[in-house]
């Protein structure tokens, strides 16, 4: 290999493969390799996959057709181009992608990733490498820690995974499958990496995992720590302004985490939790070990201890036996919460699952039907949470050049885009901004000149 060669990597789904792909590319970088944004050129191209979605397998089949054109363009010009596949559809399909894709070089599971700089060695001698083993050490702690040049170009907002895999083990889902059991990152270690980043003006934290209320890392103590310790944790290094987590589960939702939302300020009042449905039967049929009733409890108790608390959620319309009753169920918990956004599907099975031998498979026009019904009423619901912060003050973290010249654009609290005219020197600044517009997908306002009248001076402003 030559010294400097450029990789592409492709994302697909959750925060996680973000993440993931960002720690692909942080383990390839010390032998020489640099991330490229196209995949045009590219020596190495990876796929990160998802299986999550509807026809995730076909997409990816998809895209290796595609590749495969450059591939064979690349070689014309006497240049290899090697394609890998990772991520859950890779751990799911294994061998058979290299069977049905003779373009692909390397299939590397979703818990590999640090086997990824031999496995492409052993890609350009000639062979077709697949590792989809789950490895029994701990993966998190095995893969290359980022430099701070490469944090800084990825912005002022960071994911960092805490937590990976599954074992709720819901019918309807393939993570436990793909993913694995639950595994939790130690709080140090996780501090550490908060520490690099901040170190690289990263100002916001998100911490993710498949089951992130289930974090159960080793304390300082040599106890578990829950996920209410970890985020006192990162609430004390220096530098971070914000923190988040997702995704939630309803079982682990505990006072702990609960409290944490009334005592941390940089803990942002805004919640992902999803319910997936408001029909007791179907929650049942799911394996989702919650009730209707105690998700409204969970939702009320935090609402007590953060009163400007809002949440998103994700539902899936049509399950297996889904009665009109039930969907209307869905409809009356969603009045009765207010969500600020949500995520909805369709249901479609996922081979493999529980729930896509069930009988009584709800007919396509109907779930359409329903899933439009649905989300007709949460975008009503999205809009009037938008529109609550007509001419009020929200405090934005800056993070990049808006689309005009002089404009800057930022998150709410609420994960909103907020769009503001300010200097680019105010970029990982948390400002104050009064909202003056509301639009389709973001929020327009004005910054407080006295708070920042030196900078808005210096820009001419």
């Amino acid at each position: 290999m030559s010294n400097t060669r450029k990789v592409h990597i492709k994302s697909f789904g959750c925060q996680m493969n973000v993440y993931d792909s960002h720690r692909m590319a942080d383990t390839l970088a010390p032998g020489g390799y640099v991330e490229s944004a196209s995949p045009e050129g590219a020596d190495v191209v990876i796929l990160n996959t998802c299986h999550i979605r509807e026809k995730a397998a076909e997409k990816v089949y998809s895209e290796i057709g595609r590749l495969r054109v450059m591939k064979d363009e690349a070689a014309a010009d006497g240049r290899k181009m090697l394609i890998a596949v990772a991520g859950c559809v890779a751990q799911a399909e294994g061998t058979e992608i290299v069977r049905r894709a003779g373009a692909v070089d390397v299939v590397v599971g979703s818990q590999n990733y640090h086997r990824l700089p031999e496995m492409l060695r052993r890609a350009e001698a000639g062979e077709r490498v697949v590792d989809t083993e789950f490895p029994v050490h701990d993966k998190f702690g095995a893969l290359a820690a980022p430099d701070r040049e490469q944090i800084a170009r990825r912005g002022v907002s960071a994911f960092l995974t805490v937590q990976e895999g599954c074992d709720k083990f819901c019918t309807f889902c393939v993570v436990p499958y793909t993913r694995g059991a639950e595994v939790s990152r130690p709080v140090a270690d996780i501090v550490r990496e908060a520490e690099r980043l901040a170190d690289a003006s990263v100002r916001e934290l998100t911490v993710i995992g498949q089951n992130v209320n289930a974090y159960h890392g080793l304390g300082a103590d040599g106890a578990p720590a829950g996920l209410a310790a970890l985020l006192r944790a990162l609430a004390a290094v220096p530098g971070i302004a914000r923190l988040r987590y997702t995704t939630s589960h309803p079982r682990d939702m505990d006072y702990d985490l609960i409290a944490a939302h009334a005592e941390l300020p940089e803990l942002m009042p805004y919640v992902h939790l999803p319910v997936q449905s408001g029909s007791n039967r179907i929650l049942e049929g799911m394996n989702r070990r919650h009730t209707a009733e105690q998700y409204l409890d969970i939702v009320r108790r935090l609402r007590a201890a953060r009163p400007d608390l809002a949440f998103s959620s994700d539902f899936i319309v049509g399950f297996p036996g889904e009665t009109e009753a039930d969907f209307q169920a869905t409809l009356d918990l969603i009045e009765a919460v207010g969500f600020a956004s949500a995520f909805s599907f369709a249901y479609s099975p996922r081979p493999g699952t529980p729930a896509a031998e069930m009988e009584a498979q709800i007919p396509d026009e109907e779930k359409s039907n329903r899933l439009q019904r649905l989300q007709a009423l949460i975008t009503r619901q999205q809009r009037a949470f938008n529109a609550s912060f007509a001419g009020k003050r929200l405090e934005v973290l800056l993070e990049k050049p808006g689309r005009l010249s002089g404009q800057l654009t930022g998150k709410s609290p609420y994960l909103q885009a907020v769009q503001v005219m300010a200097p680019a020197s105010l970029i990982g600044e948390v400002v104050p901004v009064t909202v003056t517009e509301i639009g389709s997908n973001s929020l327009f306002g004005e910054m407080a000149v006295r708070a920042y009248a030196p900078a808005l001076v210096a820009a001419g402003a």
